[in-house]
């Protein structure tokens, strides 16, 4: 009887911290998210070695259980070398960005999957260098403006800590113009809304913390 009364106990305050879990966002609350990807190659064949490396943290605060609004960074370099002549020539490349969101969630999928609407602008700045194995030259700085629209859904996979993921932008506007006297800007739009029948080939993976 004892052993049965035990059991019974243990089931009850399982079900009950289950419960009592509960999955999901409130106003006050604050979050912190991030997209890290690095990537090194290196083909001896045709001796030139490629490495990439993109952190894009970003920060946010739930001015209601819906909506959110934040900041977001984004930090990469790109270097390319070939080494098959007696010195060695290379490509840097290296970018920053700085921009800003606006986040509604407008559906659970089930407890644990909350889908969102996001609304991002940001302003970029690339540049890099070249060298032909002897001299190393500054490449031109080109600065930019963009704004997108796009889907996202986090999985909780504890109450604080949720999986993200970014899908895609089914719409975006990008603007960017090389620092030099008489340079003129180049535009792009696109509207990607065919993305509904493969999100998952564009999505960004990530860590969101919940505070």
């Amino acid at each position: 009887m004892k052993k049965l009364l035990l059991t019974l106990t243990a089931v009850a305050g399982l079900t009950f911290a289950s419960q009592a879990q509960e999955f999901g966002f409130k106003k006050t609350d604050f979050i912190v998210e991030g997209n890290l990807s690095a990537n090194t190659t290196n083909n001896k064949e045709t001796e030139k070695k490629t490495s990439t490396f993109n952190f894009n943290p970003s920060v946010g605060y739930f001015v209601s259980d819906k909506v959110a609004v934040g900041l977001d960074f984004n930090i990469g370099n790109s270097k390319n070398t070939d080494y098959s002549a007696t010195e060695d020539t290379y490509v840097k490349n290296n970018n920053f960005g700085i921009g800003a969101y606006g986040r509604y969630y407008f559906l659970d999928l089930s407890p644990r999957f909350k889908t969102y609407a996001q609304l991002s602008a940001g302003y970029n700045q690339f540049g890099g260098e070249i060298n032909n194995g002897t001299t190393t030259t500054d490449i031109a700085k080109t600065k930019g403006f963009g704004a997108g629209a796009g889907l996202g859904v986090n999985y909780f996979v504890t109450e604080k800590i949720a999986i993200n993921f970014g899908l895609t932008n089914l719409l975006s506007f990008n603007s960017k113009k090389v620092d030099v006297d008489g340079a003129k800007s180049s535009n792009e739009f696109n509207a990607n809304i065919n993305s509904f029948n493969n999100f998952f080939d564009t999505a960004k993976f990530g860590l969101t913390f919940k505070f």
